[in-house]
Parts: structure tokens; C-alpha cells; sequence
């Protein structure tokens, strides 16, 4: 099974596009795998539209899962308490000093 890849760049701009791009998927009854290794920047926004998604999928009884995540895309998922909704695993190094703190 081939993941959907995510951009590197999700910020506010993209949260449409981000939209556009999952809407063919948001019936697919088969697991859904997306691949967020390549996200470097990511707004509330297009998390907010990610949560969405996973959301909707789960009320249809459709899995969906990341094959990989970027940290940069860990950390603000962190930030916003997302982890667990998006099946992230949280960091074993919450001390590591490269968190973005700051996520918009």
C-alpha cells in the first residue's frame, strides 16, 4: 500500500489546498496511510483540516494512519494536543531542545 504524500510546506495558504487533496480519500473504505515526512512547515490551520479528516474517516468506520511524520510536523501536533488524534507516537525526548515552541 502506497502512502499520500504531504507537502513541505502546510501553512495557512495551504490549508485548502491541503483540503482538496484529502477529499477523494475521505471515502476510501480501505486504510488510508499519509506520509508527513516531508512537512517542514505546518500551520494550525491545515492541522485543524488534517484532524478534520481523521475525524470524519473514524465516524465512517475508515482507518486512517501516518506511514511517517517530520518532526517539525510532531512538534506542532504536540503543541496542540493532536498526538493521540492524529495516531502520532508521542516523542520519547521531550527534552529535546529542537521543539518548535512557537507552532502558529
Amino acid at each position: 500500500m502506497s502512502a499520500v504524500p504531504l507537502a513541505a510546506d502546510l501553512g495557512i495558504e495551504a490549508a485548502s489546498d491541503l483540503k482538496q487533496q484529502l477529499a477523494p480519500h475521505l471515502a476510501q473504505s480501505d486504510e488510508l496511510v499519509l506520509d508527513a515526512t516531508a512537512v517542514q512547515r505546518v500551520h494550525t490551520a491545515s492541522l485543524q483540516v488534517l484532524f478534520s479528516f481523521f475525524l470524519e474517516r473514524a465516524k465512517a468506520g475508515h482507518r486512517t494512519a501516518f506511514a511517517d511524520s517530520s518532526a517539525s510536523f510532531r512538534d506542532a501536533a504536540r503543541l496542540l494536543g493532536l498526538e493521540a488524534e492524529l495516531g502520532l507516537v508521542p516523542s520519547d525526548n521531550n527534552n529535546n531542545s529542537n521543539f518548535v515552541e512557537n507552532a502558529a
